[in-house]
């Protein structure tokens, strides 16, 4: 099942889910603000009773943050654009959004793929637009295992954050309670943690 397909069938809880944990694996954009979304998690698992104050509470820690760059706007400008209505269909295109956006992110990142680092354009104007829908729509398992890839190439940024993406959702709709958002704050801590160690590499080599 491709991810869009996933993202179409989820329910509120894998929604938001998604929604954060995609916002959860970019913050290694904005310096040290890696916990920052950690009471939000608290707020999926409450559900409606305070998913709206936890959500305004993470907004107004992510206002505080230093932004350097236009693609770290883009992480903070997705945290500002959450519903805070507990409900399906506001948090489907919320969530839907934030993984175009992440997907975006990591492409821009990425060494190989489609686009390399240093090709013009950037997640921030929209470059990677239609190849990123191309992989969000792809085939269930592609060349060598990849999710959601299909014939397109991409690099090991992208495909890694796409197979998270599917696996969060997947987890979510087969898991209840705490595990599943357990599992699925794992998968995203991990990919944080990647996302970091480029960012860091990126900078010691622009000096």
């Amino acid at each position: 099942m491709s991810l869009v397909e996933l993202i179409v069938q989820a329910d509120e809880r894998g929604l938001a889910a998604s929604g954060v944990a995609c916002l959860d694996r970019c913050l290694p954009l904005l310096a040290d603000e890696g916990e920052v979304l950690r009471p939000l998690w608290a707020g999926i698992a409450d559900g409606a009773d305070t998913w709206a104050p936890r959500l305004a509470a993470a907004r107004e820690a992510m206002e505080a943050a230093v932004i350097n760059d236009e693609t770290a706007l883009l992480v903070r400008k997705m945290l500002a654009a959450a519903p805070s209505e507990w409900a399906a269909e506001p948090l489907r295109a919320w969530s839907d959004s934030c993984s175009v956006v992440a997907l975006e992110i990591h492409q821009q990142f990425d060494v190989v793929g489609d686009r390399t680092i240093g090709a013009p354009g950037t997640a921030a104007d929209g470059a990677y637009s239609d190849w990123v829908e191309r992989c969000r729509t792809g085939v269930a398992e592609g060349d060598e295992g990849r999710p959601g890839i299909g014939p397109f190439t991409a690099g090991p940024l992208v495909t890694g954050e796409l197979r998270r993406q599917i696996q969060i959702l997947e987890i979510l709709s087969e898991t209840a309670g705490a595990a599943g958002l357990r599992q699925a704050l794992d998968l995203s801590t991990e990919g944080q943690r990647v996302l970091r160690a480029v960012v860091s590499r990126r900078a010691r080599a622009q000096g």
